[in-house]
C-alpha cells in the first residue's frame, strides 16, 4: 500500500514536471508574425483597400452609357388646357388630349413603353481625372496598411523586450530576497546564541520583508508587460515562456543606411497624392459635357383619334388601352455647361489647394521628427553599449563585496548594516545589468523604428 501511494506520488511529480517545463518558448519572431496575423486594426486596413479597389471599379463603370428601359400603364382623363407651365420639382400630370370648351371626366386606359440611351462621351477627361483619383485612394490606403504594420512590428518587438527585461528583475529580486532570508537565517542562529545583539534580527527581518516587496512590485511589472505583450499579439493573455539568449550579446551590426522611405513618410507623402488628384479631377468640372442620346418611344391609349369632335371615342378596355399603336424615335447629340459652376469650382480648386499644403506640412512635420528620432537612437546605442560593457563589472565587484561581508559577518567580524549596504549594491548591479542588456537591443529597435525598416533590427534577432 506504501509502495503504491509512493509510485502514484512519483507520476503525479513527474506529471507536473513535464507540464511545467513542457510550455513552448515563444521566440521574438514568432511573437511579431502572429501578431501581424491577428492585430485587428492590421486586418482592418486590408477591407479599406478592398474597399478602395471595388470604389476604382465602379468609377470605371460609371463611363459606361446610361441604358434605360421604363414602362408605365395609367387610367385617368385627357383633358388638355392652353397654358404654359413649367414642372417645378418634377411634380405635375403629362396628360395630353384636345382643349375642349368645358371639364368632363372620360378616363381610359394608356401606356408608355420607353428605351433611352444616355452616353457622355466627352468630358475634357473628367472621368479619366475620377479614375486617377480613386486609384490613388488605393495606393493611400496600402501604404496606410504598410506603415500600420511597421509600427505594430516596432510595438510587438518593444513589449517583447519590456516584458523580458522584466522577467530578468522577477529573477534577480528572487535572488535577492534568497539572499536575504539566508542572512536571516545566519543572524537568527547567532542571535540565538548570545553571539549578536537581538536587533540584528530586527534588521535582518527588515531586509526580508524589503526583498519581498521588491519581489511582488517585480511581478506586477512582469504581469502588467505580459497583458500588453498578448494584446498586441491578439491572442489571451497567459504566461510567456520568452527566447532570451539573444539579449546578452550585443547585435553583430548597426547598419546606418536603408535604401527604402519610411513606411510613415511614404503614408504621408500617399495623402499628398491623393489631394493633388482631387485637385486635377475639380480643374475638370469647368468644362462643358458632351453627350449623345437616343430614344425609342412606342405609346398606347384607349382615346380614339376622332376624340376631340366626339367625346364618345374612347373605351375602359384595359387591354384596347395599353396596346402600342404609335411610336417614335429620336437621336442627338448635345453640351451642358453650367457657367455659374465656374465661380464655385474655382474655391473648391482653391481649397484643395490648401488641403494639399497643409498635408505637406504634415510630411515636413513628420521628416523632421523622425531625423530627430535617428539622431537620438545613436546616441541611445552608444550609451547602452558602455552600460552593456561596464554591468557584467559592476555585478563582479557587488557579488565580490556581497561574499566577503556575508563571511566576515558569519565570523563575527563586521556588522549587519556593512552586509545589507553590501546586498543593496549587488541588487542594484543585477538590476542595472537586466535592464542595460535589454537596452542595446531596445536601442537598435529604437534606430529602426527612426529609419523604417524593421529588418534592421529582426535580422540581428537568432
Amino acid at each position: 500500500m506504501m509502495y503504491s501511494k509512493q509510485l502514484t506520488y512519483l507520476f503525479l511529480f513527474l506529471f507536473l514536471w513535464a507540464t511545467g517545463y513542457s510550455q513552448k518558448i515563444i521566440t521574438l519572431k514568432e511573437a511579431v508574425e502572429t501578431a501581424v496575423n491577428n492585430y485587428p486594426s492590421i486586418k482592418a486596413k486590408s477591407n479599406y483597400i478592398n474597399a478602395s479597389k471595388a470604389a476604382v471599379e465602379q468609377t470605371k463603370r460609371e463611363t459606361l452609357p446610361n441604358f434605360i428601359l421604363s414602362i408605365q400603364q395609367d387610367y385617368g382623363t385627357v383633358n388638355g388646357q392652353n397654358g404654359a407651365l413649367y414642372g417645378l420639382g418634377g411634380y405635375g400630370v403629362a396628360s395630353s388630349g384636345a382643349a375642349l370648351p368645358s371639364q368632363n371626366w372620360n378616363a381610359g386606359f394608356g401606356g408608355l413603353y420607353l428605351t433611352n440611351i444616355n452616353w457622355d462621351f466627352f468630358a475634357f477627361g473628367r472621368v479619366k481625372e475620377r479614375v486617377k483619383a480613386a486609384q490613388s485612394y488605393i495606393v493611400r490606403d496600402e501604404n496606410d496598411q504598410q506603415q500600420e504594420l511597421f509600427q505594430h512590428q516596432i510595438k510587438v518587438a518593444a513589449a517583447y523586450l519590456n516584458l523580458l527585461a522584466a522577467q530578468r528583475i522577477t529573477r534577480s529580486q528572487q535572488y535577492n530576497l534568497n539572499r536575504a532570508d539566508t542572512i536571516k537565517k545566519v543572524v537568527t542562529t547567532r542571535a540565538k546564541n548570545g553571539l549578536i545583539a537581538g536587533v540584528d534580527s530586527s534588521q535582518a527581518n527588515a531586509e526580508v520583508s524589503n526583498a519581498k516587496s521588491a519581489l511582488i512590485l517585480a511581478k506586477d511589472a512582469e504581469q502588467e508587460r505580459a497583458n500588453q505583450l498578448a494584446l498586441l499579439m491578439g491572442i489571451p493573455q497567459q504566461d510567456f515562456m520568452l527566447d532570451s539568449l539573444f539579449v546578452n550579446t550585443l547585435p553583430a551590426a548597426f547598419v546606418d543606411t536603408v535604401t527604402v522611405m519610411h513606411p510613415l513618410l511614404q503614408y504621408y507623402k500617399s495623402r499628398i497624392d491623393v489631394s493633388e488628384q482631387q485637385l486635377k479631377y475639380i480643374k475638370t468640372l469647368k468644362y462643358p459635357t458632351f453627350s449623345l442620346f437616343g430614344v425609342f418611344q412606342t405609346r398606347g391609349s384607349g382615346f380614339s383619334s376622332n376624340y376631340t369632335v366626339d367625346q364618345s371615342a374612347y373605351t375602359h378596355d384595359y387591354i384596347e388601352g395599353i396596346k402600342p399603336t404609335r411610336s417614335n424615335y429620336l437621336l442627338g447629340v448635345g453640351a451642358t455647361w453650367n457657367i455659374t459652376s465656374l465661380a464655385r469650382i474655382k474655391q473648391q480648386e482653391k481649397a484643395q489647394s490648401f488641403v494639399s499644403k497643409g498635408l505637406q506640412e504634415e510630411y515636413n512635420t513628420i521628416n523632421l521628427q523622425l531625423k530627430a528620432q535617428q539622431s537620438l537612437a545613436e546616441t541611445k546605442i552608444a550609451n547602452a553599449i558602455a552600460n552593456y560593457n561596464e554591468a557584467p563589472v559592476q555585478v563582479k565587484s557587488a557579488s565580490d563585496a556581497y561574499l566577503q561581508k556575508s563571511v566576515l559577518y558569519k565570523n563575527g567580524l563586521t556588522n549587519i548594516i556593512d552586509v545589507t549596504q553590501t546586498l543593496y549594491a549587488l541588487n542594484r548591479a543585477e538590476t542595472n545589468r537586466d535592464i542595460a542588456f535589454s537596452n542595446v537591443w531596445q536601442s537598435l529597435l529604437l534606430k529602426a523604428a527612426s529609419m523604417g525598416d524593421f529588418n534592421l533590427f529582426i535580422s540581428q534577432v537568432k
